[in-house]
């Protein structure tokens, strides 16, 4: 099978770097202080109510889980966001443009690149997210769940970095932008339905906003956990409180609206990718614009 020779190389490049050990490192650091942190407030708790600890470590999958998927967000896009523009600082993306790699080529390896990065992070961490499979009574599944969430949490965060190193010149100003583009997806995603919420209450006429969810990224997570944990669907409360009722299962609810929003994001993430490769192809944006000079002259 033919690698990707972007990926090939900017792996090859990244092994033979001590930066690559002491991010991992950082990483392990970040989750024993969580592990543990989390069993000082296990062992206070059993402690104080005399309850079995054993119980308790089944929340070590939540708090450590969500760990992993926030610095996955942090650290991705700041990887990604460098890839372009870097180049365009180094003023080496001319020559890379001159190479026989296509735009797709190089927007799929610096995402694959990426990808596979933050899945050195994950994995990492598995032996002590594993304590509360062994331990805490939940299933493999919910592990294997959580591996496909977080290759979507980073498919999703290394587009948005493309799409930002793709439109900006400075690394710095692509960094910010994938920030913006965050806040947009968590905030201004949920700002709808809050309003609607709001007039709501105050004895208006609603409207169903709460759609507007299936690509908010905080409400993926929390109906992922929340029903990996007590086995109920927040998506399911949410459309019940706007008056619509169900003739089938929480299960087919949460199944539902994990597999719709699962494609809605994977979309979003395409568009990001398809402007981000029409942003770098020379044939699209710089020969056009030079084409444009040159019948003008």
């Amino acid at each position: 099978m033919r690698i990707n020779p972007m990926v090939k190389k900017d792996i090859k490049v990244q092994a033979r770097s001590m930066r690559c050990c002491w991010e991992i490192f950082v990483y392990e650091a970040i989750m024993a202080v969580v592990f543990f942190f989390a069993m000082f407030l296990f062992s206070q708790q059993m402690t104080y109510s005399s309850a079995n600890i054993y119980s308790s470590i089944v929340w070590l999958y939540p708090a450590l889980a969500v760990t992993q998927i926030f610095i996955l967000g942090v650290v991705v896009p700041v990887r990604t966001a460098s890839a372009i523009s870097g180049e365009k600082e180094r003023q080496t993306f001319d020559i890379m443009m001159t190479t026989s790699m296509t735009g797709f080529s190089i927007i799929m390896g610096k995402v694959l690149t990426a990808m596979i990065q933050s899945m050195f992070y994950v994995v990492a961490g598995l032996p002590i997210v594993a304590l509360a499979f062994v331990i805490g009574g939940l299933s493999w599944g919910n592990l294997f769940w959580f591996l496909a969430v977080s290759l979507l949490v980073s498919f999703v965060s290394a587009s948005i970095g493309i799409l930002c190193s793709s439109i900006c010149k400075k690394t710095i100003s692509a960094i910010i932008l994938s920030y913006g583009i965050y806040a947009l997806l968590f905030i201004g995603s949920f700002l709808p339905y809050l309003v609607t919420t709001v007039v709501r209450l105050s004895g208006g006429v609603p409207e169903k906003s709460c759609w507007v969810l299936l690509v908010n990224p905080g409400m993926y997570l929390l109906e992922f956990f929340t029903w990996s944990m007590t086995g109920t669907s927040v998506a399911e409360e949410l459309i019940t409180n706007y008056g619509k009722t169900f003739s089938v299962s929480g299960a087919a609810v949460h199944y539902g609206w994990m597999a719709v929003s699962t494609l809605l994001f994977v979309a979003l993430a395409f568009v990001f990718l398809l402007i981000a490769m029409r942003r770098i192809n020379p044939m699209a944006g710089y020969g056009r614009k030079h084409a444009g000079g040159k019948q003008h002259g």
